[in-house]
């Protein structure tokens, strides 16, 4: 079947984020059709249910998925119900609605929403799409570092934010398949959705009692098991950014690149610089750019002066 994204720029970074001195490549997800990453893996997962026979898909997310399993069921002919939480945003809903979705809000985080959507999905006779623990979605995201390495790029280190783990399994994957298992990944969380710092920490998945970050976008207050499995056969580091910092990355990228990310991805680019101690045993590593549809000039703005930043 044909892929539903795009293969994205993989461009280094210009010396304002960084420095002249180093090199930091930024794999460009931001750019796909949907604003983020999940694009590549909620299509492919979209695409396999249809051939096997859907006819509708339900999806619970806090935007990012539920745009990606918008355009993929769009794209398969099939309807789609994508069910958010209260803290996802009116502008992402209408977004996500304006696409042909029906949307429904339903509780105060990821994790309600996605009980609502599972019963719904077996009420309505749909298949249920989940937003980041399934293989083929994995598989999806794993194109990722097929991409980068295709294109030639050196790299030592993969920097990626987390949420609910679907992202880092799929780079784990794709480093595994191009030969590349020997490469570690640097795990990004905002304070107040760190679940897969929490997890680490107990040796066990960690239920959040709540999201207080802004990073809603990471908002699955429990990492799916099969990262904590990850991290015992891979290098997965996990390290956290508070949102102030997120937010003072996503300003810097966009003054120096022109391209608006959402906090959830600003954390890994505030990464390189709030712990710049780590960083310094890599001398090519990787940001994967996830993007996010939750971002705006009005919005960017507002958690500046939210945070005080203005």
């Amino acid at each position: 079947m044909t892929p539903l994204h795009i293969d994205t720029p993989l461009l280094r970074a210009p010396p304002e984020l960084f420095g002249p001195e180093r090199t930091v490549w930024l794999k460009m997800d931001a750019l796909q059709a949907s604003g983020s990453f999940k694009i590549r893996g909620v299509g492919r997962l979209v695409q396999q249910r249809v051939a096997d026979g859907a006819r509708a898909v339900v999806c619970a997310s806090g935007g990012n998925a539920g745009m990606a399993a918008t355009l993929a069921a769009l794209a398969c002919e099939v309807p789609v119900i994508i069910v958010v939480p209260q803290t996802t945003a009116a502008t992402v809903r209408d977004a996500i609605a304006a696409r042909g979705a029906k949307v429904v809000v339903h509780g105060a985080a990821w994790d309600e929403a996605h009980e609502h959507a599972t019963a719904l999905a077996q009420a309505q006779g749909a298949v249920y799409v989940h937003p980041f623990d399934d293989p083929l979605l994995w598989d999806g995201h794993a194109t990722l570092i097929d991409e980068v390495v295709r294109a030639g790029a050196a790299f030592d280190g993969v920097v990626a934010s987390v949420g609910g783990g679907g992202l880092l399994a799929g780079i784990v994957e794709g480093l595994r398949r191009n030969g590349l298992a020997h490469v570690p990944v640097i795990a990004v969380e905002t304070e107040g959705a760190a679940c897969f710092a929490a997890a680490i920490a107990a040796g066990e998945p960690v239920t959040l009692p709540a999201i207080t970050s802004i990073a809603t976008s990471l908002g699955a207050r429990r990492v799916m098991p099969r990262l904590l499995d990850l991290a015992r056969e891979h290098e997965i580091v996990s390290v956290v950014v508070s949102d102030a910092q997120a937010v003072r990355a996503c300003t810097r990228f966009a003054d120096a690149t022109r391209v608006l990310v959402e906090p959830a991805c600003g954390a890994s680019i505030a990464a390189l610089e709030v712990h710049a101690g780590l960083f310094s045993r890599f001398e090519a590593p990787l940001i994967e750019v996830c993007g996010g549809m939750g971002v705006s000039l009005a919005r960017l703005a507002q958690w500046q002066r939210d945070l005080g930043l203005d």
